[in-house]
């Protein structure tokens, strides 16, 4: 693992310094809570054709719930400030890994 001050070059090896950064359950489960509720407002969104008046509300909802896991729970900076794409896509993959129990 890198020291926390270089750069992750691999997403194989940011995912794994992600997860080491979701240790905390609360965390990982308000991960799990911004993302189900991310997915059911764009399902909602469009089918309801509210899009255009409501997209803001995305990331307030995604970032929010885990931003809140970072700062009181596992108390550390979100990746997604130094790392912003790989961490999107590693918040679906928790999302998934935990939904199919690959990460309880």
């Amino acid at each position: 693992m890198t020291e926390k001050s270089e750069r992750i070059k691999t997403y194989k090896e940011f995912y794994h310094f992600y997860l080491t950064e979701h240790e905390n359950k609360t965390c990982r489960w308000l991960h799990f809570t911004g993302t189900a509720i991310l997915f059911t407002d764009v399902i909602y969104l469009s089918i309801a054709g509210l899009w255009a008046e409501f997209w803001w509300t995305l990331p307030v909802i995604g970032y929010g719930f885990a931003w809140v896991g970072h700062f009181f729970f596992e108390k550390n900076k979100p990746a997604t400030f130094k790392y912003p794409l790989w961490s999107l896509f590693s918040d679906f993959r928790m999302f998934f890994e935990m939904l199919t129990r690959k990460i309880k």
